[in-house]
């Protein structure tokens, strides 16, 4: 897991080969005026998730991962809240993982909870478990989804 502002984001360009494609999408100067929607970038390898959600608060964020994608979760505007926890302490499965999504539910609490402002970008490995949109209030982001 990796938790910075975009201004660091070349820091982490080395850690797969189509991360430096996923920043530069991020550093677009229209990236605000975008709609919502998915957005291809290079087919199922890598496109982008443009949301504007609202809020859950800790109680509403489902702890969540996935088997074949990274998450860059890049915050727009708002206050974007993430809980996360180690694959290797995983609680027990409340929703079996579903290939064609990408996804499964876990039962439990995040082992912390870490505050995301505008302008920072978390990345989500495989064996990370995450809880998003934990914040409060308007959220506006981009999911970049990244074929591991």
């Amino acid at each position: 897991m990796i938790l910075d502002l975009l201004e660091n984001a070349e820091r982490y360009a080395g850690a797969h080969p189509a991360f430096a494609a996923a920043f530069a999408f991020l550093r677009r100067a229209d990236l605000a005026t975008l709609p919502v929607g998915r957005i291809e970038l290079d087919g199922d390898r890598l496109f982008a998730l443009v949301q504007r959600p609202e809020g859950r608060g800790h109680a509403g964020a489902r702890l969540e991962a996935h088997r074949k994608y990274a998450d860059i979760q890049f915050v727009l505007a708002g206050h974007e809240e993430y809980g996360w926890r180690a694959r290797a302490d995983a609680p027990a499965v409340a929703e079996p993982y579903v290939d064609g999504k990408d996804l499964e539910f876990f039962a439990g609490a995040p082992a912390v909870w870490l505050p995301a402002p505008a302008g920072s970008f978390a990345v989500f490995f495989p064996e990370d478990l995450h809880a998003p949109l934990a914040g409060a209030g308007a959220l506006h982001k981009v999911v970049i989804k990244v074929r591991v």
